[in-house]
């Protein structure tokens, strides 16, 4: 526990010395160096990718963006690493601009793992980082788990990594809004729920608190292409459900907490905003778990880390990316 917190403190502390101001942030993103679509099991993915490839000093990483049906668009600003490496971004299939063939067949999270090889097939990396956020995070601890070879670091950042755990951050992290609200939350997953604005505007008091908590960038709001179709809230529901309260899909009772011994916990970061959904007390309890394991906390941000404070996300991932790359 005391090594743990320590880092904790190592990580807050560097952060907020290498932050810069939002107003730093660009006005938009770069086009992609490459762009392509990998075959999978059930379609084909966007892929695209930015900065250098493999080299001897700086491995590729690939982000996994959460969901289940989101997008790579939550991700852009992991672009800022691409100055020293290459950086991976794809949408999962059935989600943005990858395939739709809407098959609920396909909405297993083994079939989402098996995503990871062949895009790496199709790029020619030989190894790599791999990110996964939230939803993603499951992704990367499964593929993570199996000790690929071509894994040289694994980051769960803001993890689904037990469907119980999440839900009592959930519920723990409602009970810190006003009264008024919490009980409209109640309510609203009632079988008498109020009217839907009341419940929208309940649901977005937790979200402002604990999922974002700053205004999209510029960036983000212009980033669209017309092939983009956007978050899948079918293959949400499916897997998920349709409340952060409660999870009544097939990933209801996942439990991915016991593949946590078995990682190279050395190489194995587990980063969290202070606000965060998946709270920070919850990732330390998993980081002990992975012997040799980090954990970082994005001072200030909630759940989408990049957005809220994406000089300090980069910044630690840099720095912990460039230890991982000299222990090779």
């Amino acid at each position: 526990m005391t090594g743990i917190r320590r880092r904790e403190f190592i990580a807050l502390a560097g952060a907020a010395l290498l932050a810069r101001p939002a107003s730093a942030r660009p006005a938009a993103y770069p086009a992609p160096a490459r762009e392509l679509m990998a075959t999978v099991p059930g379609g084909r993915l966007y892929v695209r990718t930015n900065g250098a490839g493999s080299s001897a000093e700086r491995l590729p990483i690939v982000l996994i963006h959460g969901g289940p049906g989101g997008t790579h668009g939550s991700l852009l600003d992991a672009l800022a690493l691409a100055d020293e490496r290459m950086v991976i971004l794809y949408d999962q299939l059935d989600g943005g601009r990858s395939d739709r063939p809407n098959d609920p067949a396909n909405w297993t999270l083994a079939r989402f793992v098996g995503e990871l090889e062949p895009i790496r097939a199709a790029l020619g990396v030989a190894r790599w980082h791999v990110l996964g956020h939230s939803w993603g995070g499951a992704i990367a601890l499964e593929y993570g788990a199996r000790r690929p070879a071509a894994l040289a670091g694994l980051v769960l950042a803001s993890p689904l990594i037990s469907t119980k755990a999440w839900l009592s951050d959930a519920n723990a992290l409602r009970g810190r809004l006003p009264a008024e609200v919490q009980a409209d939350l109640v309510r609203c997953e009632s079988a008498a729920p109020p009217p839907e604005a009341r419940c929208d505007a309940a649901s977005g008091a937790f979200y402002q608190s604990f999922n974002r908590r700053e205004p999209l960038s510029q960036a983000r709001r212009t980033y669209t292409h017309p092939e983009d179709r956007g978050v899948n809230l079918d293959l949400y529901r499916h897997m998920w459900g349709a409340s952060e309260f409660v999870s009544t899909g097939t990933l209801r009772d996942y439990d991915g907490a016991p593949l946590l011994a078995g990682l190279d916990g050395p190489r194995t970061l587990l980063l969290v905003g202070q606000h965060d959904e998946a709270r920070p007390i919850t990732a330390m309890a998993f980081a002990e778990q992975s012997p040799g394991a980090e954990l970082g906390v994005i001072p200030g941000a909630a759940h989408d880390i990049f957005n809220d404070r994406p000089d300090e996300t980069t910044a630690l991932l840099r720095a912990w990316l460039r230890r991982q790359d000299e222990r090779r």
